[in-house]
């Protein structure tokens, strides 16, 4: 039997991904912060918020019942434009993006290092190379989780355990809020990219690969602006 998590599945890819792993033979147990419609003998849904401080708890009793982990996949994200009189969205968007990641991370870790196998699968972003002035926390928060899990990957990897980022550019889920979102790709076309980043194990997948060499060009449009000085009032 081949065990799932599934953090942040009750919509977009990681409902689409759930479906696919139950539909190739996985037993999975989904977390998210809404309830999920989708019912099979071998999924068990649990709501909860990754920010919740019995987050930790609630993932660990759902390992535990599926008597170990072969795969999580931390999929839970948020991203929200910039409102310079009101911070609070992009606090919580660090919090979701980075700090859900590490406490699942926390938990889920040191079970696939005792079972000596495991796969741990993040979302990040193309997103992680930019500097943007629409979303800063998005793109922030996505720049640290690449970092930590290409960390963890190699801390990992006397183990036997793999870790994978993977870096999505535009995918048509309600998370594409940008006016402009060139090179877009289906939420099936995702989930293609991530089952075949769980038969790989490589350390990182990008996709699509020409956005993300345009997202590096934006990183340096985004930081000569930066080095021009301010107009005065």
């Amino acid at each position: 039997m081949r065990r799932a998590i599934v953090v942040g599945n009750s919509d977009g890819i990681g409902l689409a991904l759930t479906r696919r792993l139950v539909e190739i033979g996985w037993t999975v147990v989904g977390l998210s912060r809404s309830a999920s419609e989708f019912r099979h003998e071998r999924y068990v849904h649990r709501v909860v918020d990754v920010g919740a401080a019995h987050y930790p708890v609630v993932l660990a009793r759902s390992v535990d019942a599926l008597g170990g982990v072969d795969l999580c996949v931390y999929a839970a994200g948020m991203g929200e434009f910039v409102d310079v009189t009101d911070l609070s969205t992009q606090t919580r968007t660090l919090d979701v993006n980075l700090m859900g990641a590490a406490r699942t991370v926390e938990i889920v870790v040191p079970r696939m290092v005792a079972a000596g196998c495991g796969h741990l699968v993040g979302l990040s972003s193309l997103a992680d190379v930019a500097i943007s002035g629409e979303a800063p926390a998005y793109a922030a928060s996505k720049a640290a989780l690449s970092t930590y899990l290409l960390g963890l990957a190699l801390a990992l990897r006397p183990h036997n355990v793999d870790v994978t980022t993977v870096r999505f550019g535009f995918v048509d889920t309600k998370m594409a809020k940008s006016t402009a979102k060139p090179m877009m790709i289906s939420v099936e076309k995702a989930v293609d990219v991530l089952i075949g980043a769980l038969r790989t194990r490589r350390a990182v997948v990008s996709y699509p690969r020409r956005m993300a060499l345009a997202v590096r060009m934006l990183r340096i449009v985004s930081a000569t602006r930066l080095r021009r000085p301010r107009r005065a009032g």
